[in-house]
């Protein structure tokens, strides 16, 4: 028996490959078993209890920006979480450890590396995140998603991804999405999603533009997200909702998307053969930019910056694109080009390598 312990929280960015990566190792072979390793805070709390699996619970510690008293006594706090940590590998007798970065992530490499226990990391993100480069330096192996990532001894293995969107591959669901979110088969599709938390720049721009995109036979799935505080509208061709629960559907009604650029959206529809104009987090280090980078320069997507993503540029480019035919099917293709579908399959090769 392998027992695996996954550290990784906060976002569904972070989440749903730890949960991709834990269904893929209960599918192999022989008898395991996986405890995963995060905040009371994260959607962690929710969703892995939800997929079947143990939650352990760390404290949140974010690293310390400002001179203040949280510095002083940061290490301190640290130190017990990684004892805590230290306790749940030997408690359960973990064989490997596998970060995803974020909070979870620091004290469990930390306390691996204390105990002689091999982990690994997988990078979501072209610009790694601080726990991760940190953890690299003594990390067994280290996963990334994309080819741009820089970490030290780095293998490209791509997105863990989850069940539902890989079955939107091998599965024709476009008749059960249609009528799923009440869509007309004769018109062209638009998916629009800033991801788990919403996004108010592309929310705001696409409601302005309802008008627009009606009149050209375009219809939308509206994912707002929950802190939007939206109610719900099912009006013509204009579908928007709070929280999508069924995002497999959602990927095969659609023709067309319109989406921040985190890593696991990227992935997502790169995978799927799902051309989009991504408009990146403004705020921050610039990484969901970077993320769109391979895409875009595959053909099978564009970037427009936040501040530039308007009214006007739905009419003026976004509804042009998603009305060309022939062009959003050459985008499908140089998306698909690019997608890397067995993430989950290539990451638990480096993970089991180690053992």
């Amino acid at each position: 028996m392998t027992n695996y312990l996954l550290a990784g929280g906060g976002t569904a960015g972070h989440v749903n490959p730890l949960l991709s990566l834990a269904d893929e190792i209960m599918s192999q072979p022989g008898q395991h078993k996986v405890w995963a390793l995060g905040t009371s805070e994260g959607l962690e709390s929710r969703l892995v209890p939800e997929r079947g699996y143990e939650l352990l619970i760390v404290p949140r510690l974010p690293m310390p920006r400002k001179l203040n008293a949280y510095l002083l006594k940061f290490p301190f706090l640290f130190a017990n979480a990684v004892k805590l940590v230290k306790k749940y590998i030997v408690g359960n007798k973990i064989d490997v450890v596998v970060g995803f970065g974020g909070y979870a992530s620091a004290p469990a490499y930390r306390a691996a590396k204390e105990l002689n226990i091999p982990y690994v990391i997988h990078e979501a993100n072209v610009l790694p995140g601080y726990a991760n480069r940190v953890g690299a330096k003594g990390a067994a192996e280290v996963g990334v998603t994309f080819s741009q990532t820089v970490l030290p001894n780095s293998t490209v293995v791509g997105m863990p991804l989850r069940k539902e969107v890989l079955e939107t591959i091998t599965t024709d669901l476009t008749f059960e999405a249609n009528t799923f979110f009440g869509l007309d088969s004769k018109l062209t599709t638009l998916l629009v999603t800033g991801g788990s938390l919403g996004a108010k720049r592309i929310n705001d721009t696409i409601a302005e533009s309802r008008a627009l995109l009606e009149a050209a036979g375009i219809q939308v799935i509206h994912i707002v997200g929950p802190r939007a505080e939206l109610e719900d509208v099912h009006e013509g061709g204009y579908h928007r909702i709070s929280y999508c629960d069924r995002m497999d559907l959602a990927l095969a009604a659609a023709d067309f998307a319109v989406a921040r650029s985190g890593a696991a959206t990227v992935s997502e529809f790169a995978a799927v053969g799902l051309p989009a104009v991504f408009v990146p987090y403004p705020v921050g280090n610039g990484e969901q930019k970077l993320n769109a980078q391979e895409l875009v320069a595959a053909g099978g997507a564009l970037v427009v910056e936040d501040a530039e993503f308007n009214s006007e540029y739905v009419r003026s480019v976004l509804i042009p694109l998603v009305s060309n035919a022939k062009l959003v099917k050459q985008m499908q293709s140089k998306a698909i080009s690019v997608g890397v579908q067995d993430g989950a399959k290539r990451l638990l090769a480096l993970v089991n390598g180690v053992l």
